[in-house]
Formats: structure tokens, C-alpha cells, sequence
């Protein structure tokens, strides 16, 4: 249903007066943003380093939510803000095509009624007697307000000029109407509940709020968005957009300028910090477990954001679609010289285990890198889908290559817009792989001309890499480190052919002749699934020393950490060291290990 508006009405509407509205909630914005600012950034933190005990954490809490507050106070003025510059986006074009129509009109001396109908005057002849044809009322909509006679008559050529000046006015009022009857229902509904607190709920509307205002405001900033442009022109179209322009992005697009390869590290995680809070809004009203997981997985990286740690963090990704997205680096990437970034592997998914567990590997590189060189950041990226088991038929992506490919692609747009926005001359970067991760990397440097800017590469935990020699990774083979545990079973997975022969033994000869048969495969005992062992002589890699770990099974159970400490300084303190030296440029104080 429309609401009835006539041609005069559209004419006369003040769009610079809707977009001055525009302007006051983008000022409102603004100062809530400012507000949430201090609060994080200047309140936290002075009564973090001053004070402490049961007050004092309550008033981090209070001052938390206040935080929040502003956050979704910010949110909402910037919405509304974008729902009237687009409303008057809209409502100028409608303007600007009646406008054509009336001044067409008024060349041909043709009268538009209020109602929209268009008269004309007499002009051409008729066929037998040679008098103008007269003249006539339209209708828009190709109605005739004033039929002519039929027969040999020759038709007044002024019918379809009028016919189409009407069609056109009637197309705009049509059109004006709709466009005031879909903003009118989002302007309702972007009211804020009352009371001083902010609870999930409301982040649950804001979602639905923020939903409907992108949609509405398609023309106007959507189609915009460079996403088919390489990360340099991205950065370059973000740099030519005014203030105001980009606020506007901010507040109606967080999920797509956060998560652009390309757009400054300070603004995708502004952006990111909100689309976080639209995403928990979001998930807080599904139900099911991978709802539930997700939602579990926000709130540790909300906490974790606000709790003033050091190096400060910065969220340069996340969303939901598929086992979840997460892009976090400790340390401003584009002004850091050295710039790390970790790729996890099987069973990495955006869960709490994840917000503690890889989160803290990021961290733990990024404060050891540090103490090397001071201007560096580390960053962990769950930017794909790593294969998951147990995970029915799903789990046997863990065997296969397409995962490793598809992650490798989208890393490598990661990576590249680290290229673009770094601001140091020559950055050193460094590309880590942890168990499957590593094969997603080992990918990643077979497509195009390799990973982008990458200096190093770091392999540990890994099951091979797709590759046979570290050459073949396109940094040189003395820039490819690697480490590999003596009780980490992902790094002697067997090879698909020692498999294959083994099963085949097993099958006819027993467990003697299913060893011998694999033997056989691989007689230098350098194989693994993906190709060669990295940490092989064949592979070529230079091999740090790290912890031999725990047993898979002894007195105490079966244990699989062997695979999941290389990053600890406690547990492994000779592995993070040597992580952290390569990730500073520091690898020439690194011990190297014998071959196995």
C-alpha cells in the first residue's frame, strides 16, 4: 500500500531539508562514538592501571556497558541518519524526472492537471476534409482521457507526446509514493527501547534494524562498494570518499567494509567492533548448536576487546557463514615493520576454543616478536572453512586438497591488502602454518604469483604441504622454517600410497607384511600425505628445534598436545622463540635442527 501524494506535492518536497535531519543524527553519531572512545580508550584503561578490587571491577562493568550504550546509540543515529539521505537520494531523482515532464510539457504548450493529465491541442489533418485533428485530455497509464473517432482519420500527433509527458508524471508520483511508504516503516521501527541499558535483544533489532536500512539504501551506497577491485583500488576508493561518506559506510555496511582486503586496518576493526555487536544481536535469536557455538565464540573476542590487553587488538574480520570467520591481529599491521599471520588448521572454527585458545597463539607471537622489534604485529586468520571432525562425510575434507585451495585463495586477498594499506616502505611478512593451515598455505603459494609480499614462511605441525621441496614455495628455501614435534602424529601421517600399499598388506598378509609393504612405498621414510615431510632433508627447509611433547598415549591417556604447542612460550619456550625470531627478521639467530 502507498500513501496518495500528487505531482505538485513531489515537486515541492525539500530534500535539502531531509538531508540537513541527515546531517544532525550524523552529528548525534559522531558524538556517541566520540563517547564510547573515551570510554574504552581513556576511562578502562586509567581505572584499570589505578585501581583494584570488587569496586573497581564494578565499575569496569558499569562503564562497559555505558560503552555499549553509546555503541548502539551510534549505530542507530547512523542508520537513521542514511535512511534520510537515501530517502532524499531517491525522492531527488523522482523530482528531477517529473521535472523533465513538465518542461516538456510547457515547450509543447501542454497543460498537466493536478490530478496528472495531460491536455493537448489541435495539430496535423484529417484525411477527408483536411481541418486539424482536435484536441484532447490523456491519462497517464495509456488511458485516453478523450477517444478519437475511428475510421480513415489520421491521428493528432500530439496524442503520444502527451501520452508519454503523463506516463512519466504519473511513473514519478507512483514511485515517490513508494519510496515514502518504505522509508516511513523504517523510520518507525528505528526508535530505541527505554531505560539506560542496552541488552541483547536490542542488538537483535538493531540487526533486523541495520538489515532493512541496507536494503532500502541499495542505490544510494551499495553499489559503490569496490568488490570486484583489486585491494589497492579499494584503499584508493576509500581514500577519495568524504568524512561523511564514510560514516555512512560505517553504519549501514560494518560486515562489508570491515571484512574488504584493502581498507585500513583502523577502520575495519571500528567497522568489525559494530557488525560484532549486530552478529550476537543476530545469533541471540536463532537457535541450534551451530548458533549457540558462534554466539559462545563472539562474546569471548567481545570480552577479550575490552579488556585494555596489550598489544591492542584489532578485529580485522568476522562473520557467520560457514564454520564461522575471524580475522584478529595484536598490533597495528599497517604501521608495524614486521607483520605475522597464523593460519590454523583441522577443527578451527569460530568457537570459544578459538577465541581463547588461537587468539592466544596470535598474542603470544605478537609479545615475543615484540620484544624483538618493537614496530610488529601477529595476527591469526580464520578466513575459510577448515575441515571439522568429526563431521560424518564432511570430516574427509581433511584428506583432500579443496579446503587447502579455496582457503589459499582468499588468504592471498588477505594478504595482498596487508601490501596495500602497510604503511612502512619494505615490511617484513610472514606467513605461518599450523597443521592443516599449513597445506592451506602450501596452496596459497601456487596461485598467481605466490603469497603476496610474504618474506617467510613458518610450518609447524604440518602434514606436508602439497609441495616436495621448499624451494618450490617461492621465498627461497632458507626462508622456510619449519617445526615438527617427535610426538605430534599429524607429522607422520603416512603417505596416500604408504596407505594404500599398507592396507593392502594388512589385507593379505597381516600387520608384518602391511609395515614391510609401506616400507617398501617409501623407502626414505620422508612422505607424508601432502608430499614430503617438511621437516625431511628431501624437503630442503631449515628445521628449529622445538619440544618433543607429550606421548599420544601413556600413564595418563591418550594426549594429543604434541600438536598444539609449538606457539606456548611456557610449554615450548624454544619453538615460540624461534617463531618469534622469524616473524622479526631475526632469522639468523636461529638454531637450526638435524633433519629426521
Amino acid at each position: 500500500m502507498t500513501s496518495k501524494i500528487t505531482w505538485a506535492q513531489l515537486r515541492d518536497v525539500n530534500c535539502a531539508g531531509l538531508e540537513g535531519a541527515a546531517d544532525g543524527w550524523g552529528r548525534a553519531s559522531n558524538l556517541a562514538d566520540a563517547g564510547r572512545d573515551r570510554v574504552d580508550k581513556q576511562l578502562l584503561n586509567e581505572l584499570r592501571g589505578t585501581q583494584q578490587g570488587e569496586a573497581a571491577d564494578a565499575a569496569v562493568g558499569r562503564l562497559r556497558q555505558l560503552s555499549r550504550n553509546f555503541q548502539y546509540v551510534y549505530t542507530e543515529c547512523g542508520l537513521l541518519r542514511t535512511t534520510l539521505n537515501s530517502m532524499a537520494h531517491e525522492i531527488r531523482r523522482q523530482q528531477s524526472a517529473l521535472q523533465e515532464a513538465l518542461e516538456d510539457a510547457e515547450a509543447l504548450k501542454f497543460t498537466v492537471h493536478p490530478d496528472g493529465s495531460v491536455t493537448y491541442p489541435e495539430a496535423g489533418e484529417g484525411l477527408i476534409d483536411g481541418k486539424p485533428m482536435p484536441g484532447g485530455t490523456v491519462t497517464g497509464g495509456g488511458v485516453p482521457g478523450l477517444l478519437q473517432p475511428s475510421g480513415l482519420v489520421a491521428p493528432n500527433p500530439n496524442v503520444a507526446k502527451a501520452q508519454d509527458i503523463a506516463d512519466r508524471v504519473v511513473k514519478a508520483v507512483r514511485t515517490a509514493a513508494d519510496i515514502d511508504w518504505r522509508y516511513t516503516r523504517i523510520l518507525r521501527k528505528l526508535k530505541a527501547e527505554e531505560g539506560l541499558k542496552v541488552p541483547d535483544s536490542t542488538w537483535a533489532d538493531a540487526a533486523t534494524d541495520a538489515a532493512a536500512v541496507r536494503n532500502a539504501a541499495g542505490a544510494y551506497l551499495n553499489e559503490a562498494i569496490p568488490h570486484d577491485a583489486s585491494p589497492a583500488e579499494r584503499k584508493a576508493w576509500w581514500a577519495g570518499l568524504t568524512q561523511e561518506q564514510r560514516e555512512e559506510y560505517l553504519a549501514v555496511y560494518p560486515d562489508q567494509i570491515g571484512n574488504l582486503d584493502g581498507i585500513p586496518a583502523v577502520v575495519r576493526d571500528a567497522a568489525n567492533r559494530d557488525n560484532l555487536q549486530l552478529l550476537i544481536g543476530k545469533l541471540e535469536g536463532q537457535e541450534g548448536d551451530k548458533a549457540e557455538t558462534q554466539l559462545a565464540g563472539l562474546r569471548e573476542i567481545d570480552r577479550q576487546l575490552h579488556d585494555g590487553r596489550k598489544p591492542p587488538m584489532f578485529l580485522l574480520g568476522i562473520g557467520d557463514e560457514g564454520n564461522g570467520r575471524a580475522i584478529v591481529a595484536y598490533g597495528n599491521p599497517d604501521t608495524s615493520r614486521n607483520v605475522s599471520a597464523y593460519v590454523p588448521g583441522l577443527n578451527t572454527s569460530l568457537d570459544e576454543d578459538f577465541a581463547k585458545g588461537d587468539l592466544k597463539r596470535a598474542r603470544d607471537t605478537a609479545i615475543g616478536t615484540i620484544e624483538q622489534e618493537a614496530a610488529s604485529a601477529a595476527i591469526v586468520w580464520l578466513g575459510y572453512d577448515a575441515p571439522q571432525t568429526p563431521d560424518g562425510l564432511g570430516s574427509l575434507a581433511v584428506m583432500g586438497n579443496d579446503r587447502a585451495e579455496q582457503g589459499g585463495q582468499a588468504f592471498n586477498g588477505f594478504m595482498s591488502g596487508l601490501v596495500a594499506t602497510n604503511e612502512n616502505e619494505n615490511p617484513h611478512l610472514t606467513a605461518i602454518g599450523h597443521s592443516y593451515g599449513s597445506r592451506t598455505v602450501g596452496a596459497a603459494t601456487q596461485q598467481g604469483n605466490g603469497i603476496p609480499g610474504v618474506d617467510d614462511i613458518i610450518l609447524v605441525g604440518s602434514p606436508g604441504v602439497g609441495l616436495d621441496h621448499a624451494e618450490d614455495l617461492g621465498v627461497g628455501e632458507d626462508h622456510v622454517f619449519v617445526g615438527a614435534a617427535e610426538n605430534d602424529v599429524v607429522t607422520k601421517l603416512p603417505s596416500k600410497q604408504q596407505a594404500a600399499i599398507g592396507v593392502v598388506g594388512l589385507i593379505a598378509g597381516g600387520p608384518f607384511a602391511a609395515y614391510m609393504a609401506g616400507d617398501l612405498a617409501d623407502p626414505g621414510d620422508d612422505d607424508l600425505w601432502f608430499g614430503k615431510d617438511p621437516a625431511s632433508e628431501a624437503f630442503g627447509a631449515r628445521r628449529f628445534p622445538v619440544d618433543e611433547g607429550p606421548e599420544l598415549i601413556s600413564g595418563k591417556g591418550i594426549s594429543f598436545d604434541a600438536h598444539s604447542q609449538y606457539f606456548d612460550p611456557e610449554r615450548d619456550a624454544v619453538s615460540a622463540k624461534s617463531i618469534t625470531l622469524v616473524a622479526a627478521g631475526r632469522s639468523d639467530k636461529l638454531k637450526v635442527e638435524e633433519y629426521r
